[in-house]
């Protein structure tokens, strides 16, 4: 039996949760492209894994965007390389990456006021500007004094 891939040190999945299917890649490689089946397509069912929290399911599911099924089911397509074992290291990395940014949470903000001396900078700041701007619209002198 494989050894678990470890996300974080609660969390890690059962290699028998990815699914691999092995597709022909485009781009460069000459005739090799039309022979081999080099790129790697790799399907984890998100929502069904036992694994994974619920919250941790929910920020994953936000990041990966278009790459999750409606059924819950994230797809990874790599295709970078001509090798299928690296193609497939690369797609089991970028899952893992994403699960790994799906662990972290958030710090909550904390709202602050802010501070007197820096609303007066601001304002400072402001009346300078206005300044500027409102020399701009004077007529010159023309008297030469």
């Amino acid at each position: 039996m494989p050894d678990p891939i470890v996300i974080t040190r609660t969390v890690s999945i059962d290699p028998s949760e990815i699914e691999e299917t092995f597709v022909r890649s485009a781009g460069p490689g000459g005739q090799n492209v039309n022979k081999v089946s080099s790129a790697v397509q790799l399907r984890f069912n998100l929502m069904a894994s036992p694994n994974i929290p619920e919250a941790m399911k929910r920020r994953v599911a936000v990041l990966a965007g278009k790459r999750l099924t409606k059924d819950g089911i994230i797809v990874i397509t790599a295709n970078a390389y001509r090798d299928q074992p690296m193609n497939r290291a690369d797609a089991q990395q970028r899952l893992v990456d994403l699960l790994v940014a799906g662990a972290h949470v958030p710090k909550a903000r904390v709202a602050t006021r802010p501070t007197f001396a820096s609303k007066q900078r601001r304002l400072e700041g402001k009346a300078i500007r206005s300044s500027t701007k409102s020399l701009r619209n004077r007529r010159p002198d023309l008297d030469g004094a």
